[in-house]
């Protein structure tokens, strides 16, 4: 999970297909700002299909609009990033996205997010956190839930959604309902 410029685009084979046609990738020569989880070295260029229909990622290049990216690196310096991995311009995400960033996610690394796609939905067990956006508001994938909150874990080894733009306490005592 990087923050990241992309600099420059080119079109590069990337091997044959199982008919012996060359395979298309988009090398997108990047400038990493920040890495939040990944390999020791930075991330020099992330690869793509070549559009959309084939799962391909288009980004900016030029350098001016900045991305937070997860995708999956290959720990030589290059990462490949598809539809279904997370892109979304720096800008478009919210103070408290920015601040888990660097906090309260890597709190909730022992925790398991349960995607609740219809109400009722329940927990199976105290260290997973029931995510509701889908359900609560009308098939959306980055509703309040999303933008707000952080699952994490808390001091009696329990998972629960964390609200607020203080960091959590070590006590964790209580939390607001999303």
């Amino acid at each position: 999970v990087i923050r990241a410029k992309a600099v420059s685009a080119k079109e590069v084979d990337s091997g044959n297909d199982i008919y012996g046609n060359p395979i298309k990738r988009i090398q997108y020569e990047i400038k990493q700002i920040k890495m939040f989880k990944g390999p020791d070295q930075d991330i020099e260029f992330i690869y793509t299909a070549p559009s959309t229909a084939v799962c391909g990622r288009l980004l900016d290049t030029g350098g001016k609009k900045e991305y937070l990216i997860a995708g999956k690196s290959e720990g030589n310096g290059k990462m490949h990033i598809t539809l279904c991995d997370l892109v979304s311009t720096w800008d478009s995400l919210t103070p408290t996205q920015k601040k888990s960033l660097n906090q309260r996610y890597q709190m909730g690394c022992e925790c398991k997010i349960s995607r609740c796609l219809s109400i009722p939905c329940f927990v199976s067990s105290s260290d997973e956190c029931l995510w509701t956006d889908w359900a609560m508001e009308k098939n959306n994938v980055d509703g309040r839930q999303a933008k707000h909150y952080a699952c994490i874990k808390r001091s009696d080894g329990s998972c629960a959604w964390y609200r607020g733009t203080a960091p959590p306490k070590q006590e964790f005592l209580d939390i607001e309902d999303p």
